[in-house]
């Protein structure tokens, strides 16, 4: 890429920055005049300071002490004063563009294709909503500051050229050196921070992991294993940070040798042009202050440079995201379902996942309301398919799935998420009260609602036996309760949405024989008002259902009741004939 197109794409990074501080412009252009006056103000600073020594050399003290009263209201009222006004109105406006840009980011991740998910790990999307947001927030204070600070070097640098312009010219050469050996090491800096940023998600997905798997990971007895693995990680994070220390040191000891030697050859000149009547003493203490004025400017761009690196890796990373860049937001339609029958309809549906065979090929068939349906196959002949499509977890590639009459793609989201619900082996709980829970999902549910669900459950006399009952914390993803206590709670959560359609995906296959029993209640306590499709792997499960499909190579290959297919399905009995000898 050019220089100029990195550029153009570096301007066209700030847009999203431009949207959010849009509404706050008018208190950004007053902190900004503020901070800007207060610094032009600070520049008088330094010719003050000449005109005092001036004075008292000339031994005319009414001048000098005019001198010194003009720089303490100048220094302490104005200069004071409004940077004070203008920083802590740029502070809130920073911290008014985290807030939104971190809920920005967090709603878009929300809305990414499930693909995204599974392409992209969590640490690195955790990263990209917290600490990247973080990066662009806290420099916005930062980049203002040294903006105004160069403005004020500019005007700096025209009263340097009417008192000596062998001065200028020396102070113009060497920003012309900064400038080249910043543009030197940019790109450097740059790489190393994306390599950076890259580790740190790597390290913070295996954390998030090993927190969320704990259990898991103390009964398999492999906390030795990933302890080694994050140690490899944070070496190599180590190494990318020894190296970004290194490359900045060097950075900053040449920026150290150029700002020393311009101090001393500024001063240098000063002195001769003194020697030889070419300047004043006011000017050589003018001069003590400002070259001081370019050194600091120097400083700040120095650590300025490093932070206006990470700055843009986590811009490119967060617009990747909020620009749909790198996948399409999740689309809906506009049509609001209140009151379905609840038949679901599959027509000539083909799909595939990404990288792999296609699952479905022109797949067809009605699952109707007020019946126990079931799905069933070997492994890897698309029954959870089905589900993600429902869910439109993905969309089909070919032909439409429809509730009633309506295609899915055209419900709006919220039509299609309050009425369709999803049961999995291993159901989602927050990491919060039983009660909260619900609420999460419908936040004014009253406890009797909330009961209620839970009876039709066959839950409410477990929580009924806890210390806090609605109240008990369930912890993360729901460790205090069994496979059948979360796999029924969740079926409440489902009542409680109002769900139409209810899908069990692999339901009861991890669970114990009373809570299977449990779970198989519920189910037929809700055949009688929803549609409930069930994917089975334990045919024993299943056998009493209205009718089973037998999905195989992609397609429905036989349906009926469980004594209908033994007879005519080939793949259904040998599957269950397979059951039994196990």
């Amino acid at each position: 890429m050019t220089e100029e197109k990195e550029k153009k794409k570096s301007l066209k990074e700030l847009k999203n920055i431009y949207k959010l501080v849009k509404e706050d412009k008018g208190k950004l252009v007053f902190a900004f005049i503020c901070i800007l006056i207060s610094s032009f103000l600070s520049i008088t600073n330094g010719w003050l300071h000449g005109e005092i020594i001036e004075a008292i050399v000339a031994l005319n003290i009414k001048m000098a002490l005019f001198f010194l009263g003009t720089y303490f209201i100048v220094s302490v009222f104005f200069n004071n004063i409004l940077d004070n006004i203008g920083v802590r109105i740029a502070s809130k406006i920073e911290s008014n563009l985290s807030r939104k840009l971190s809920i920005m980011v967090y709603k878009k991740t929300l809305n990414l294709p499930a693909y995204a998910f599974e392409e992209k790990s969590s640490g690195e999307l955790i990263n990209r909503i917290t600490t990247d947001t973080e990066t662009l927030s806290n420099m916005f204070n930062n980049i203002i500051q040294v903006l105004i600070n160069t403005l004020g070097c500019i005007f700096i640098l025209i009263y340097i050229f009417f008192n000596s312009w062998v001065v200028g010219v020396e102070i113009i050469v060497f920003v012309s050196i900064i400038f080249l050996i910043t543009k030197l090491f940019n790109p450097k800096i740059k790489q190393i921070n994306k390599e950076l940023k890259k580790k740190k998600d790597e390290f913070t997905a295996l954390s998030t992991e090993s927190i969320r798997g704990i259990r898991e990971i103390k009964t398999l007895g492999i906390k030795d294993y990933l302890t080694k693995e994050i140690s490899e990680l944070r070496e190599l994070i180590f190494n990318k940070d020894v190296e970004d220390i290194n490359l900045h040191r060097n950075y900053s000891m040449l920026m150290w040798t150029i700002k020393h030697t311009l101090e001393c050859l500024v001063f240098a000149t000063c002195l001769i042009e003194i020697y030889y009547g070419r300047s004043s003493i006011g000017f050589f203490m003018a001069m003590t202050w400002y070259v001081y004025k370019f050194t600091w400017l120097i400083d700040n761009l120095t650590s300025m440079n490093r932070m206006y690196q990470r700055l843009f890796v986590s811009l490119r990373r967060i617009n990747e995201i909020v620009d749909n860049s790198l996948y399409e937001d999740d689309e809906f339609g506009n049509v609001n379902v209140r009151k379905p029958v609840g038949n679901i309809t599959f027509k000539n549906v083909t799909f595939g996942y990404k990288n792999e065979d296609i699952t479905l090929k022109n797949f067809s068939v009605t699952f109707e309301t007020g019946k126990k349906i079931a799905v069933i196959g070997k492994s890897g002949q698309g029954k959870s398919t089905l589900f993600n499509l429902i869910t439109r977890i993905f969309d089909p590639e070919k032909g439409n799935i429809y509730l009633d009459d309506v295609n899915i793609k055209d419900l709006t989201e919220e039509s299609l998420r309050k009425n369709i619900s999803i049961i999995r082996q291993e159901p989602f709980l927050f990491n919060r009260t039983i009660r909260d829970n619900f609420k999460v999902i419908k936040q004014n549910i009253t406890l009797k609602e909330i009961k209620k669900y839970c009876k039709m459950a066959y839950l409410d006399e477990y929580i009924e036996s806890l210390p806090k009952k609605y109240d008990t914390l369930l912890g993360e993803g729901g460790v205090n309760l069994s496979g059948g206590q979360k796999q029924r709670l969740s079926i409440a959560r489902a009542l409680a949405k109002e769900s139409k359609v209810i899908l069990f995906d692999e339901a009861t296959s991890a669970l114990d024989n009373q809570s299977q029993s449990y779970i198989k209640k519920v189910i037929d306590d809700l055949v009688k008002d929803h549609t409930v499709i069930i994917i089975a792997h334990r045919l024993s499960t299943i056998v009493d259902s209205d009718i089973i499909y037998v999905v195989d190579k992609g397609k429905i290959s036989d349906s009926g009741t469980h004594k209908e297919l033994l007879e005519t399905s080939k793949v259904y009995k040998t599957l269950y004939e397979n059951e039994d000898k196990e």
